[in-house]
């Protein structure tokens, strides 16, 4: 954490609401959760979080290491990209594109997680993408979709297809690129990307093995699937959060601050 001395000191806390210190609490553990379970990809992916009752949300400043992000450093912008508090860092163009494109048309939506682990990205490239073959497949293939491969998403008009192909899941596969999770909060996208990401690990494990994979019955799935939308509801992350929370503290203490 040595390196973290260098960076701007910076502390809000005293000028923004306590929903959005909450908010921005929450999405720096996120942050550093993301950090300790190694799907981080050097500075090059983001998570976004919306303030509770505004159009605005908060994403990372670009250059930070997962790591070194806190609650204050957190930048906060509009739906067009522009900075609503002085901050000396500027955001991810490419993670504008994505987020604002979720955020300006899922007002159910609090979060959004995007990563692109090797596990992701080998998923995505796969023709059939998510296959049933595992518990955790059941969980994502209960909301999932896909979005064809652009180019890195610097380009307005890609957000309206983006918009089109998420409609109102909360699972998606960005093909050739890696996987993204929308949730009400920053626990449920948190627990939602670990279920995609383990998922997809799984599934590539089971396709290293060499041997004929076997899917889940299309009648067990089409079960498992309607039970899993009427009674999750997010209570997983609600469950879990709290312990993650404790775990980040202990591992990568400061991000509340």
């Amino acid at each position: 954490m040595n390196a973290m001395q260098n960076l701007p000191v910076l502390d809000v806390k005293d000028q923004v609401s306590a929903e959005e210190w909450q908010t921005r609490v929450d999405l720096a553990a996120c942050y550093r959760l993301v950090a300790m379970y190694g799907w981080d990809d050097v500075v090059f992916t983001h998570i976004s979080a919306k303030i509770p009752g505004t159009e605005h949300f908060l994403i990372n400043p670009y250059g930070l290491m997962f790591e070194e992000i806190t609650a204050s450093n957190l930048v906060k912008i509009d739906l067009e990209g522009n900075k609503l508090m002085d901050s000396p860092y500027d955001i991810n163009p490419a993670g504008f594109t994505i987020h604002s494109a979720v955020h300006e048309v899922r007002h159910d939506v609090g979060c959004v997680l995007h990563t692109h682990t090797n596990a992701g990205v080998g998923v995505s490239a796969q023709k059939d993408g998510i296959l049933p073959i595992s518990q955790q497949a059941l969980f994502v293939l209960s909301s999932l979709s896909y979005h064809d491969y652009e180019g890195v998403a610097l380009r307005e008009d890609e957000k309206v297809r983006l918009q089109k192909d998420l409609g109102m899941t909360k699972n998606m596969v960005l093909r050739n690129h890696g996987l993204m999770t929308c949730g009400r909060n920053v626990a449920e996208a948190f627990l939602g990307m670990y279920t995609l990401q383990r998922c997809c690990e799984i599934q590539v494990q089971a396709q290293a093995g060499g041997s004929e994979l076997i899917p889940i019955p299309q009648v067990i799935l089409d079960s498992a699937i309607q039970s899993m939308r009427d009674v999750t509801k997010g209570a997983g992350a609600n469950l879990a959060w709290p312990a993650l929370l404790r775990k980040v503290q202990r591992l990568y203490p400061g991000f509340d601050s």
